[in-house]
């Protein structure tokens, strides 16, 4: 593994390239915001796009995708900020939290939105991610690709011209020049990112029982593009310089509210909390990639000047793996299966490129941190 010399980011992290330098594309990424985007060309643009979708809509000017989160607060304030009208569209987890349940209620009642809270048979979900955890080791990807179809076949349905995402993750969290520059979230992004594996609802059918009617929810249509109606479907993230630290304090100043009980993973208290299941997501990014969710976040706070790489060190070493057992247990009752069922599929698809088994642990070679506990990273001995 060759990490980043900037910030803590591995190559093994999807996206991820480590130039010649030493620099991954996420601070990459970090410099286009300040060398490259011209962002009040890109703010021009998003006027425009507000205008047309004004002069196009005959109903709802645009839907905003919204999990009750702070991206999604955000994004809706600055969707109202225009005069646009809003449709906003939930994908409801079967693991929603009660702090999610609070946010997202106070979203619809403190921003005055129409509101989709929609709802996929929980035995379907339950299926569908047993199949994915147990073939791919991906526990979100039926969470992800509902998220992307549902508000997409709505404004297609409901003649929507606009949908406002969140960020451009490319530009965030490392991409190609090229996808760091993206604008638009269409179906070429999906077939590549989206945390799909390049698999779409076609490759699930037959899978743990699963039919076509089934996964009607999760069927992306092939285009942004009815016979005769287009669908612009943008990241607000790439018209504006997309700051999560900013999004929680404007979003607080509607009502959100997180705390340090609330969270689930990483080092935010205001970040991942609307779900019992997201933490899997990004645990099993251990046994895949060897990073927790913590690689991630102090990264960015890294490349935003809020800390320095030495202080991102230590906080890994004082968070260890991050193992969310309860949310874990959680997901074993959702699925009436033991424990070490869990824990025997993370086995299979542990990284052999990454990972070395010495006597009964598991260790990384070349390891960011040297003097890394792995006793404290294995699966518990009861499982």
């Amino acid at each position: 593994m060759q990490y980043c010399r900037r910030c803590v980011l591995p190559d093994t992290r999807p996206g991820v390239v480590i130039d010649a330098d030493g620099v991954c594309s996420a601070c990459r990424g970090a410099e286009d915001k300040t060398d490259i985007i011209d962002w009040a060309a890109r703010a021009a643009a998003f006027e425009r796009l507000v205008a047309m979708a004004k002069e196009r809509a005959t109903g709802y000017d645009c839907i905003v995708p919204v999990s009750g989160g702070k991206d999604s607060w955000y994004q809706v304030i600055e969707a109202k900020r225009r005069g646009l009208s809003v449709l906003a569209v939930t994908w409801r987890t079967p693991g929603r939290t009660a702090v999610g349940q609070r946010n997202l209620d106070a979203m619809v009642r403190n921003l005055g939105v129409d509101h989709i809270d929609y709802t996929i048979d929980p035995d379907v979900e339950r299926r569908f991610m047993k199949a994915a955890f147990e073939e791919l080791g991906a526990t979100g990807l039926p969470m992800h690709m509902a998220l992307f179809a549902i508000p997409i076949r709505l404004a297609l349905q409901c003649r929507v011209p606009l949908i406002v995402w969140g960020e451009n993750a490319q530009l965030e969290y490392g991409g190609t020049a090229l996808e760091r520059l993206a604008m638009h979230l269409d179906r070429d992004w999906l077939a590549k990112h989206g945390c799909l594996q390049s698999t779409d609802w076609t490759d699930w059918v037959g899978k743990e029982g699963l039919t076509e009617a089934d996964l009607t929810a999760y069927r992306i249509p092939d285009a942004l593009d009815a016979a005769d109606f287009k669908v612009e479907s943008i990241f607000l993230g790439s018209f504006f310089r997309w700051d999560s630290f900013e999004n929680v304090r404007t979003a607080a100043e509607h009502g959100f509210v997180s705390s340090a009980a609330d969270r689930k993973t990483g080092t935010w208290d205001f970040a991942d909390i609307d779900c019992d299941f997201i933490s899997l997501h990004h645990f099993l990014k251990w046994h895949k990639f060897g990073i927790t969710r913590s690689f991630d976040t102090l990264s960015v706070e890294i490349r935003t000047g809020r800390r320095d790489r030495a202080s991102a060190i230590d906080a890994l070493k004082r968070r260890n793996w991050e193992a969310p057992l309860e949310d874990i247990a959680a997901f074993c009752a959702f699925q009436d299966k033991p424990l070490d069922w869990f824990w025997e599929i993370c086995e299979r698809h542990r990284n052999p490129t990454i990972w070395r088994k010495t006597g009964d642990i598991w260790r990384m070679p070349g390891f960011l941190i040297k003097d890394w506990d792995w006793r404290q990273s294995q699966p518990p001995a009861e499982a």
